[in-house]
């Protein structure tokens, strides 16, 4: 379990970077035969320090990665220097940082992985995904979870998830296939008018070439997500491995172990064949709308 937060590295900022950066210094150690702990030593530092700059789990100080890179033998000044610059880059924050006031720390990562995934697989059970909400339905959803904040909180809180969605429009967007339950679509997250706007807008957003949406029925009974929401990042890098990321009440779980991946790949993977196909979506919004404008008489 890796706890971990637009060219794959720069896109993600310093939570790629620092995964990119430690991999290459993880694969120079080995190859020179250096042990942990004798690379520690060489940086004052222990050798659990060196396992958590390998994983990207801290930043880097450039003196320690050019220490490392004469240990390992890396005397090129091409070689040096394309490393060096990484390391610098790793402590550049991205912009998602000045909302740092509203961001859960454990969100942080989580920020740096979206950006820099190529491909974005998400199952939600209770809430629209937070790429494709609305701004009332973004307001109604954290109103809900931050039920004490200020209005200006909850402003900054909105304003920072819609700049999240302007991803899905940058040049070459990552692909987003997000299997939802049917209740997601029927549960009036802010009032009947809030949700009507959110369907409307899910209809608009499946027209996008970049974006799958599936819709789990109530006929279907259970299914393989009956356990929670969960998203599954790829990257186009192929140093990144996928990472799944469960968001809990107050912290969050990044999984980037292969059996880990796996079992919730073949989960997502059950849950489309579960799920109406992507051609039906459309069709079912609309019969939502319909029933929403029926309610409303």
């Amino acid at each position: 379990m890796t706890a971990v937060g637009p060219d794959s590295a720069s896109a993600g900022g310093p939570t790629v970077r620092r995964i990119l950066l430690g991999t290459q210094l993880r694969r120079l150690r080995e190859a020179s035969g250096v042990s942990r702990q004798d690379a520690g030593w060489a940086i004052r530092a222990s050798d659990s320090k060196i396992s958590r700059m390998e994983l990207g789990r801290v930043g880097f100080k450039e003196r320690d990665v050019a220490d490392l890179l004469t240990l390992y033998g890396v005397t090129g000044e091409d070689g040096r220097a394309a490393l060096l610059a990484l390391a610098r880059e790793a402590n550049t924050p991205g912009w998602w940082q000045q909302y740092g006031d509203v961001l859960p720390h454990w969100f942080h990562s989580y920020m740096g992985l979206e950006e820099a995934a190529a491909l974005i697989r998400t199952c939600e059970v209770q809430f629209v995904p937070g790429l494709l909400q609305t701004e009332d339905y973004a307001r109604a959803v954290i109103m809900l979870g931050h039920q004490t904040a200020s209005a200006e909180e909850i402003e900054r809180r909105v304003t920072l998830r819609l700049k999240r969605q302007q991803l899905l429009a940058r040049q070459s967007p990552p692909r987003l296939w997000a299997v939802v339950d049917e209740a997601v679509l029927r549960r009036p997250i802010g009032g009947h008018e809030v949700l009507h706007g959110q369907i409307e807008a899910l209809i608009e957003a499946t027209k996008l070439p970049n974006v799958r949406l599936q819709v789990i029925p109530f006929a279907l009974g259970g299914h393989s997500a009956a356990g929670g929401a969960f998203t599954i990042l790829r990257f186009p890098d192929k140093d990144l491995p996928d990472v799944v990321y469960i968001e809990l009440l107050t912290s969050a779980l990044y999984l980037d172990k292969r059996e880990d991946v796996d079992h919730y790949s073949v989960a997502m993977e059950g849950l489309s064949v579960e799920a109406d196909p992507p051609s039906s979506t459309a069709e079912t919004l609309g019969r939502v709308l319909r029933d929403l404008d029926v309610a409303d008489r």
